[in-house]
């Protein structure tokens, strides 16, 4: 269960990353149907922290949140001084303890100092993916991910990734229609498709003659039952299936084969969780066309079983 939340902040602590985490985790929503978190700033000896725009905030404790907490989550800092022995030791039980580690951004070297993510996938903002292996070479750092997670461990790149990764967090505790509903609340995208590689200093450049893949995508999403080719989505988009491959990375940064199960995984998620359908009619439904399939891509995305997953989430599914 996700019901305690301890976030870490040390001088030169990064506003908004913090903030991210505040506005998912920390905000009484519980009017509205929405799960209630203990949320608690903590500072290694519970005095203010100086931000990295200046001001000074004062947070709710010292470390002993971090004993307990459920998810222990680390935002962004500039400093580039040595992290506290007594932060890394309360970092490292809480691994030990079986929490959920969550980094946003820079966030993730503070967990590396600790030895956190030795051997594990990780990740962080695209301009500190390099130095991030170079100072950690056990960590297994995927450079074009918005966020990663490994077991317990998840790892968010920089600023708004932290947002795909909170949202994330939520899905799994308290399922996709939750997540939703969040997203709807906060005027973000409940899941978006693709990596950071959209947002280096030098995407793939798009033609200003090159008309956009929107109505394409518009298409399928009202169409993910049905079988599709590179080739039929290319002819739809007027393309070459060369062309159309190559303008989808551009937009979406991932390959239209992906774009579409991760789309067709999401569907089922719902379905799951609002219907009884049979977890067959599930897979015609969102396209894989049997259960034996859908249960193959839904595990590799999701982590567990379509059986699994519905019955984690019995009670949000209406009784008819």
């Amino acid at each position: 269960m996700l019901r305690s939340v301890a976030v870490l902040a040390l001088d030169q602590v990064a506003p908004f990353e913090l903030g991210v985490l505040a506005e998912v985790f920390g905000t009484d929503r519980t009017d509205d149907g929405f799960p209630a978190y203990r949320f608690q700033v903590c500072s290694p000896d519970g005095r203010p922290v100086r931000t990295s725009s200046g001001f000074d905030l004062a947070p709710h404790a010292d470390l002993a949140p971090l004993e307990e907490a459920d998810l222990v989550a680390v935002p962004a800092h500039q400093s580039s001084g040595a992290t506290p022995a007594c932060v890394l030791d309360a970092l490292r039980r809480a691994a030990e303890r079986g929490a959920y580690l969550f980094s946003v951004c820079s966030g993730a070297f503070i967990l590396g100092e600790a030895g956190l993510l030795d051997g594990r996938e990780c990740t962080t903002h695209w301009r500190y993916v390099d130095e991030l292996q170079r100072r950690h070479p056990a960590a297994r750092v995927r450079c074009n991910s918005l966020y990663v997670q490994d077991g317990r461990l998840l790892t968010s790149a920089g600023t708004a990734a932290g947002i795909d990764a909170s949202l994330h967090l939520v899905r799994q505790a308290h399922g996709s229609a939750t997540a939703t509903r969040l997203a709807r609340r906060m005027v973000v995208p409940p899941h978006r498709d693709g990596g950071q590689s959209q947002y280096v200093e030098a995407p793939i450049p798009k033609a200003p003659e090159a008309p956009t893949l929107e109505p394409v995508l518009e298409w399928l999403m009202g169409h993910l039952d049905r079988p599709t080719t590179v080739d039929e989505l290319a002819a739809r988009a007027g393309m070459s299936a060369r062309t159309f491959a190559r303008r989808f990375r551009a937009e979406t940064g991932t390959t239209p084969h992906d774009w579409l199960t991760n789309q067709r995984v999401l569907l089922a998620r719902r379905l799951l969780e609002e219907t009884r359908l049979s977890v067959d009619t599930v897979a015609d439904r969102a396209g894989f066309g049997d259960a034996a399939v859908l249960r193959h891509h839904f595990t590799r995305r999701v982590g567990t079983t379509p059986h699994a997953y519905r019955t984690t989430f019995h009670d949000r599914v209406p009784a008819s």
